[in-house]
This record gives structure tokens, C-alpha cells and sequence, in this order.
């Protein structure tokens, strides 16, 4: 892995791209990632890969492989399958983008997140999570510049010593995701799980942001200063907080 840092962008530019709306919504594409674990020697891996900073979405972070889904994603007798076509692009942008073969049939749904609605790119994005499979990992280094096997506790203490940048729904898949001790409790927790739907509202809080959602007190009207139970991830300048009481 290189040791160089990907490119910074700073956090108040990253808040005022997602609060900051100068027209109609767009339509939210639907898209697909796919987080694949291993068991490593201290616990569950995953995998992460850092995009190139030059692209317009997501530039310079670390992700999961994924990607939006493609109409030759559709089956050609189903046009509107969106359930299939999302497998589909799970598989086959898991394997554009680390060289690794998915079997469809290990996908296991782990969440779905919708971003802010404001005027910018957006994806509404399946995630999945699925053992990974033998084999290298191969990135084309094009749009994804890098690549690392990790535990997910170290992931996030990485983007809190300001080594790397995660997306909000990253950081909560990983902070969920360090709970399970290896690859069978993790697929049995979320087989098991009804799957969770984010629709993310931003809002700025002292000392940086806030992404803020169902059942937090302050999600309707995106004022974090309202009292009562909180689902929020605290994104602030000394380190990121997941606070959860509903």
C-alpha cells in the first residue's frame, strides 16, 4: 500500500457541498457496494480502496468497491428489475474495481443510504455484505489509486488521525461492522437484521457537522439543537462520534 496520504479536502468544503442547494433536486441513481470481509489475525478485515482525487464524486476518499448501476445491468426481459439489476452492478463493479470474482448468491443486504437532497451528484446506494473470495486484488489504477486489507477499528482510527477520508455511510457501515469478531458472526448479524434505510439530512453543529437521521429529534427540521433522542454521526474537527439512543 502506498504510504503517501491522499490529497485533504477540508471539512468545511465538504459541509457546504451538501448544504448548500442552487436549483431543483436531482433523481437519486441507483447504485451499489459491496463491503468485503475476511478474517484477518486480530478479527474481521475489510476491504478498502482509495479513488482517485480528481474525480468529481467522492475524489481522494477511501470506499467500498461500488458504483451506480448500468442499464445492461437490467435483465432484458425484466427493464424494470431494479432488485436484480443492483446484484448485478454489486458483482461486477466489485469486480472492476479489486479483480475479485463475487458470487451473486453471497450478497447479503446491509443497508441502503440516500444523500442529502440537494443539487449535487447523488446516489442511492445498496450496500452488501459478502466473504470475500480468493484470488489478488487488482485496481485499475485509473479511478481507484489504492487498496488495503484492515481491520474496521483501525479504518476509522486512521481517519481520525487524519491519514485518510471517509464518507458518513462508511464510517457507520465500519463502526458497525467492528462489532462482529469474524466473517460467520458478521453475515449471521445481518441475515438476521431487517435492512436499514439512511436518508441522510445534514446540518452544522459547533466545531463541524452533523449527519443526522430517522428518528433523531432535530431530522425533520435538520436543527441538531433540539433536545430529545438522538441517530446521528457528530462529524467534527477532533474526530467523528456515532450517537444512537432510539
Amino acid at each position: 500500500m502506498s504510504t503517501d496520504p491522499p490529497e485533504q479536502h477540508a471539512l468545511s468544503d465538504r459541509l457546504a457541498a451538501v448544504t448548500e442547494s442552487t436549483g431543483d433536486v436531482p433523481a437519486a441513481i441507483p447504485a451499489a457496494t459491496v463491503l468485503l470481509i475476511r478474517d484477518g489475525v486480530e478479527g474481521v478485515e475489510t476491504l478498502m480502496l482509495r479513488r482517485d482525487s480528481k474525480l468529481a464524486f467522492a475524489g481522494g476518499m477511501w470506499v467500498f468497491p461500488g458504483g451506480r448501476v448500468d442499464v445492461e445491468d437490467y435483465p432484458p426481459d425484466r427493464p424494470d428489475d431494479v432488485e436484480a439489476a443492483v446484484l448485478t452492478a454489486a458483482v461486477r463493479e466489485a469486480h472492476e474495481e479489486s479483480g475479485l470474482e463475487v458470487e451473486r448468491d453471497s450478497l447479503v443486504a446491509f443497508s441502503h443510504w440516500t444523500p442529502p437532497a440537494v443539487a449535487i451528484k447523488r446516489y442511492a446506494t445498496w450496500f452488501f455484505l459478502a466473504p470475500a473470495p480468493s484470488g489478488a486484488v487488482v485496481i485499475d489504477d485509473g479511478e481507484i489509486r489504492d487498496h488495503f486489507w484492515a481491520r474496521p477499528a483501525d479504518v476509522i482510527r486512521r481517519r481520525d488521525e487524519g491519514e485518510l477520508e471517509l464518507a458518513p455511510p462508511t464510517w457507520v457501515s465500519l463502526d458497525v461492522l467492528r462489532r462482529s469478531p469474524d466473517i460467520a458472526s458478521a453475515l449471521a448479524a445481518a441475515e438476521a437484521a431487517d435492512v436499514e434505510y439512511f436518508v441522510t439530512q445534514i446540518a452544522r453543529v459547533e466545531g463541524g457537522g452533523a449527519a443526522l437521521w430517522h428518528g433523531d429529534a432535530g431530522y425533520d427540521t435538520a436543527d441538531p439543537d433540539l433536545p430529545g433522542p438522538r441517530h446521528r454521526l457528530l462529524m467534527l474537527e477532533h474526530g467523528w462520534h456515532y450517537e444512537r439512543t432510539v
